[in-house]
């Protein structure tokens, strides 16, 4: 699915602004702290209900403004991204197309956010209000690369969890809600254990430790699925950007892997009394990363890290092309070229020029770095100058 149109009022720093959009490659240039990451933001909040920033959505809302509004208009890719020409056109920061020219026919997909400051947000699909939001993520799937993302090799196993999480849920409707269904059961376990003033009751604990196996076990037996088929493809996309530097490991760890997961919950009940809550479950699930045979958190340098997250997350794009909603997702790239040397920069903009993926956003502080790049792929693109929220193009 491709964004024709964004059009975006007060969302963080940006008072309004209206993009038409390649249906290749859009760049977004400007210094540091202008507003390009918003904008980013703004596509990620049209796919996901949330920004990937802020849970707190008043908080998105532009400082003195009493609501904000984001709408996205979406078509069906187009037979092919590349032009001859967009090359040329696209270095004076205006391709050879216009934002529409990737969609061919069938019905145009309207997605609007909009939220007043002390009410409840609406998010609608054609005009359409959801009666729940779960029912939109998976549509326009999309996998967004940023400055943060290092916190899944220097951070705590919640953010791993979350990388499996926010992937399987845009392909399977079920996923999410095993999950809630877990951490429910989970909480009320941890409440009884936690009780100060009398020992728990058995047969309620027996109750719940039932409940979180049955729920457990289908999210284990899909975070292993996923991560079984993930793998080659993540190492393939290491060893094409790293041209063949390293080798890279990528590991699925649970306590569901030792047995029957209610047999593990069990077993250590005296010990999770003592402690006050469960310390097991599949929501002490992890993933570890190597490289070279060693913990890359360890032994990495920060390209390395940098290419193994890449590499991750191109990995999970070739994974959701084929499984979500049967289309490409649409790709973010924030500030992606920090810390990399010319060589992986280089072949990480040749991959995603490539007819595998479709649609592509990207920032940097540097245009001239940019154009060099992209003109060399001979692909259609547009470049768009932000300053203070201010957005031209």
């Amino acid at each position: 699915m491709i964004l024709q149109r964004l059009s975006i009022l007060n969302y963080k720093n940006i008072a309004e602004a209206t993009l038409e959009l390649s249906p290749k490659m859009n760049c977004f240039i400007g210094h540091n702290g202008v507003g390009k990451t918003n904008l980013l933001d703004a596509i990620y909040y049209l796919s996901f209900c949330r920004s990937m920033l802020n849970p707190i959505d008043s908080q998105v809302m532009r400082h003195g403004a009493e609501f904000f509004v984001l709408e996205g208009e979406y078509g069906a890719a187009g037979a092919s991204g590349a032009s001859g020409a967009s090359g040329a056109t696209g270095a004076t920061g205006a391709s050879g197309a216009t934002g529409t020219s990737g969609a061919t026919g069938g019905a145009v997909e309207t997605i609007y956010c909009g939220m007043k400051r002390g009410t409840k947000k609406h998010f609608k699909r054609n005009k359409k209000e959801y009666k729940r939001l779960s029912e939109h993520i998976g549509l326009i799937p999309l996998v967004v690369v940023a400055p943060d993302d290092t916190l899944l090799i220097s951070g705590g196993s919640e953010e791993r969890r979350r990388l499996m999480d926010m992937v399987i849920a845009q392909y399977d409707r079920r996923y999410m809600d095993e999950l809630s269904r877990y951490n429910k059961v989970l909480q009320q376990r941890n409440s009884l254990l936690k009780l100060e003033d009398q020992e728990p009751d058995p047969d309620v604990l027996d109750i719940l430790e039932e409940q979180m196996a049955t729920e457990g076990e289908r999210v284990f037996l899909k975070r292993a699925a996923f991560v079984e088929e993930l793998e080659p493809v993540f190492q393939h996309y290491y060893q094409l950007i790293s041209q063949d530097r390293e080798q890279v490991e990528l590991t699925y760890v649970s306590h569901a892997q030792r047995g029957p997961l209610l047999d593990v919950i069990r077993r250590d009940r005296a010990k999770d009394r003592a402690v006050g809550y469960s310390l097991h479950g599949i929501h002490r699930d992890d993933l570890e990363f190597s490289l070279g045979g060693h913990q890359l958190r360890r032994e990495g340098s920060q390209g390395q890290s940098k290419t193994y997250v890449i590499a991750l997350k191109l990995a999970q794009f070739d994974f959701l092309k084929r499984t979500a909603s049967a289309t490409t997702p649409i790709l973010l790239l924030d500030d992606i070229f920090d810390k990399l040397d010319a060589d992986r920069v280089e072949q990480i903009v040749q991959l995603v020029s490539g007819d595998s993926f479709g649609q592509i956003f990207i920032t940097d502080t540097n245009r001239e770095h940019l154009d060099q790049i992209l003109q060399r792929t001979q692909m259609d693109y547009r470049i768009f100058h932000v300053e203070g929220g201010k957005v031209e193009g």
